[in-house]
């Protein structure tokens, strides 16, 4: 038998809150609950089903979401939250507001209010 070598990675803290709270009603650990779904999806997506295809077709804009059964609007739903979720991961905001011409305020490494401007330049906020 093959022994397998775990792999360290990062999951979104509302997945792993979410698959703590699942796994415990499953009896499953939230790292188990987290393969679980990880194999279910495995296996959605390496057989190309007409039910899977259809869905696709609908992300696509090709097909109709009305033409979808309540199983694939599901999936369809699930698809698109995972896609907002790891677009919304990727984004760097201020970078995006910046080249809009939009002033933030975020937080530094040391927990500071830093205002950023368009032009690239930073200033600390007073603390009062």
């Amino acid at each position: 038998m093959t022994s397998s070598t775990d792999k360290v990675t990062r999951f979104d803290a509302e997945l792993v809150d979410s698959a703590i709270a699942e796994g415990g009603r499953q009896n499953r650990t939230g790292r188990q609950q987290l393969e679980y779904w990880a194999r279910i999806g495995r296996a959605m997506t390496a057989h190309e089903t007409a039910s899977l295809h259809r869905v696709h077709e609908a992300l696509a804009g090709t097909r109709e979401l009305s033409e979808l059964t309540a199983a694939e609007g599901r999936l369809f739903d699930a698809e698109i939250d995972a896609r907002l979720a790891d677009g919304l991961a990727r984004t760097d905001y201020a970078e995006v507001l910046a080249a809009r011409g939009v002033t933030t305020v975020v937080l530094d490494d040391e927990g500071r209010l830093v205002e950023q401007r368009p032009d690239g330049s930073r200033r600390v906020l007073d603390d009062a």
